[in-house]
Parts: C-alpha cells; structure tokens; sequence
C-alpha cells in the first residue's frame, strides 16, 4: 500500500514516527516534506499530500500539524481529498468506515505517537462499510464538481 506523508514544522517530530512506523510495517511511504522543524506552512504540505493522493500516485495520505485542523483543511481543498482529524481509534475508525476518509491528520499537540500509531493502524485497517453512507460520500463528491447539493 502507498502512502503519501507530510507535516509543517509543528508536526515533523510525530510525522517522523509515524513514517518509521509506516516504513517498519512494510507500507511504500512518499515523504512530501516539510523535513525539518524550521517554520513552514502548512497549507503547502497538505495540498501537496492532497495532491498525491487525488492523481492516484497514493492509496492513502498521513498529514501532522500542531492541531490536525490547518492541515486537514488544506488537503480537502484537493479534489477528491475526503481528510479527518484523527485524536483516536474511534475517530479512525469512523471517518474510514462512515466517510471513506483517505487523508488521516494528526496534531502532534493533541496526540501521542503511540496513540497516533494505533490510530493511524486502525484508519488503514477499517474498510469503507458503503450501504446508507455510500450517497453521503457521492455528494461530497459531487460538491468537488461545484454541484450545488
């Protein structure tokens, strides 16, 4: 499986475990940056995840920032970008089984690496469960294509 991973400068260190984790599990992980904790911006890194993931090149996107929230809101500016904040195994399992999330943001303030890891674990562990959420997620869709809903 092939996952896109980035951060700004808020996230780097959490983003650094979860890609060893990532790495140590076998996953083919693209690192778009930042690769330091000197000061970037965030909506750089996640479009740029975003992006990745939208054409295909990604199965999935991993982003870190302070909160998740900045980061999570740049990536679903991406066509096709369906982000979630992840602060736990709940949120992982949701936003995968109810919303077919494919970007998992994480806020290095908020979450520690071992409580990231076992998230992040359950996001790519959880299968879309489609039926009554299948509609829900051909409007977001839709909404991508500028469709008024």
């Amino acid at each position: 499986m092939r996952i896109a991973i980035g951060c700004d400068h808020a996230g780097f260190a959490l983003k650094t475990a979860l890609k060893e984790w990532l790495e140590s599990e076998g996953y083919d992980v693209n690192d778009c940056g930042a690769f330091s904790d000197e000061r970037v911006d965030y909506p750089v890194f996640g479009a740029r995840v975003g992006e990745v993931v939208s054409a295909g090149n990604a199965d999935f996107g991993v982003l870190v920032c302070g909160s998740g929230q900045g980061i999570c809101m740049a990536a679903n500016k991406i066509t096709g970008i369906r982000g979630g904040v992840i602060r736990d195994n709940w949120d992982a399992e949701m936003t995968r089984r109810h919303n077919n999330a494919n970007v998992a943001c994480f806020g290095e303030r908020v979450t520690e690496p071992a409580a990231a890891i076992e998230a992040l674990r359950v996001f790519l562990s959880t299968e879309f469960e489609g039926g009554r959420h299948e509609s829900r997620v051909e409007l977001l869709a839709a909404l991508d294509e500028g469709a008024e809903i």
